[in-house]
Parts: C-alpha cells; structure tokens; sequence
C-alpha cells in the first residue's frame, strides 16, 4: 500500500547548527535506506512560509504499522510531526515509474456529483474520463493517480504532473470531463535532496 506523508519539523529553539546537520545527514542516509528497501518512493518539498521545514513523502509499506516502523526509524522524528493519507487503487492510475523532472504538482480532486444526473450520464464521462487520462499519461503530463478517503457525498482522488508550468497544469486539468464536477487544489513541488527519483537520472 501507499501513502503520501507530510512530514513538519520543528528544531527546539537553542539546538546547535552542528547537531541540527548532523541529524539531517543521519535523515539523507536513512532516506536512501528506506528506498533501497522499495519503502520511501519520492520525496518533494512543498511551498513553504519563513522558518517552516516540511516535506511531502511518497511511501510503501504493507499496512499503518509497518508504514509507523519505518517512519520512526528515521533520525528527524525527534522534532517531527507526520501526517498520513492512505492512497488507494485509482481505475486510471497508469503505474508509471518515477524520475526526476524539473516541474512536478500534486493536486486533490474533490467530485461531486450534482442530484439528478442519470448513472448513464456518470458511466458516459467517467469513461470520457479514463481516455483522457490515459492520453495525458501517454504524453508524460499524468504521472500517478490514486483515491483518497472519501467525504461524505464526494470521492477523492490525488494525482501527480508533470508540466512546463502551473498554466499548462491548468490548461491539462481543465481538459478533464469531469472537470465540471470536480473541485481542485494544486501543489507545486520542488526538488528534494533526498529524493530516490534523482538516484534513478
């Protein structure tokens, strides 16, 4: 199973730079124990506010405990906060694997479907849906989908880019057909130090 992590880190105030990089050199070493061993997939830094340290993670691990276990195992859980999502199968997840590239998203569809429309009309752009996925995966635009935990009323989904920009992300997210029951919230993710992907160029 997957599961998109994100990790806050708080250093004590009065903690010594030496302590502090040395930690963070035991955090690069851990991360590329974890990937070697298929758990930690990709790692990304999220926009951040002054003097906020947090990163998104990209893990696989066999259920929340084993996922616990390796979380725990790495040296920045001492001043670390994590928060998980469970990451379910998405039908139109193309399984691509991953590599490094310059501009990467993650955005959370949120669908809605109105009262009144007929399951036909549902089955019909769902499957309008699926092709469209599938041409922007072919393309290298649509990296990975997966579900999110649903709200009452809704399913959810989160998805991984790749763009030149955020204007042609949104000229691509538009182009969806379910676009016109959808919700979307866009991250843009910069290059981590300790990303398995930049092992794999």
């Amino acid at each position: 199973m997957e599961y998109l992590v994100t990790m806050t880190t708080q250093v004590p105030d009065g903690t010594a730079e030496e302590v502090v990089e040395e930690i963070r050199r035991r955090e690069a070493a851990r991360s590329s124990e974890l990937a070697g061993q298929g758990h930690l997939l990709r790692l990304w830094r999220p926009p951040l506010q002054p003097g906020e340290w947090r990163t998104l993670g990209l893990f696989a691990a066999a259920d929340e405990v084993e996922l616990e276990a390796v979380l725990a195992s790495m040296p920045l859980r001492v001043w670390r906060s994590d928060q998980v999502v469970p990451l379910g199968a998405h039908p139109n997840d193309a399984g691509l694997s991953y590599e490094a590239h310059a501009k990467e998203f993650l955005t959370t569809f949120e669908v809605t479907v109105p009262d009144g429309v007929s399951e036909q009309e549902v089955a019909d752009i769902q499957a309008r849906e699926a092709e469209r996925t599938r041409d922007l995966a072919e393309q290298g635009h649509l990296v990975r989908l997966w579900m999110l935990p649903p709200t009452p009323g809704s399913w959810r989904a989160l998805g991984l880019w790749r763009a030149n920009d955020g204007e042609e992300l949104q000229v691509m997210l538009k182009s969806l057909p379910m676009g016109v029951w959808m919700r979307t919230e866009t991250t843009p993710l910069t290059e981590h130090p300790s990303d398995p992907a930049n092992s794999q160029v």
